[in-house]
């Protein structure tokens, strides 16, 4: 069992810059990999950024170049470091764990989401 809490989000201008956080609790042990994901209103889900707990790291391609994903050490804490904020990228943001379940099963684990706004 995982969850996971957003924070960090708010209102921000247009080229300006925003840290998500996203804090991991339960079987901290199980989680293979942790990612973002986005929903803007009238939009389909959309994938952002994932990192593995090899390192293996993958952006979505709306968001490379701009957006850097990365996590603490202790593999609690999973950062998006969000540069160049244009008003498209307004949407909620949703943290989500992959960790797993059994031998042969994974799971994962979806925070509430928390508000990104940008102005501009």
């Amino acid at each position: 069992q995982v969850q996971v809490v957003e924070s960090g989000g708010g209102l921000v201008q247009a080229g300006g810059s925003l840290r998500l956080s996203c804090a991991a609790s339960g079987s901290i042990d199980s989680i293979n990999a942790m990612g973002w994901y986005r929903l803007a209103p009238g939009k389909e889900r959309e994938f952002l950024a994932r990192i593995a707990s090899a390192g293996t790291i993958d952006y979505g391609e709306s968001v490379k170049g701009r957006f850097t994903i990365s996590r603490d050490g202790a593999k609690n804490t999973m950062y998006l470091q969000m540069n160049g904020l244009k008003p498209e990228d307004t949407a909620v943001y949703y943290c989500v764990a992959e960790f797993f379940a059994s031998v042969t099963e994974y799971g994962s684990a979806w925070g509430q989401g928390i508000q990104v706004t940008v102005s501009s």
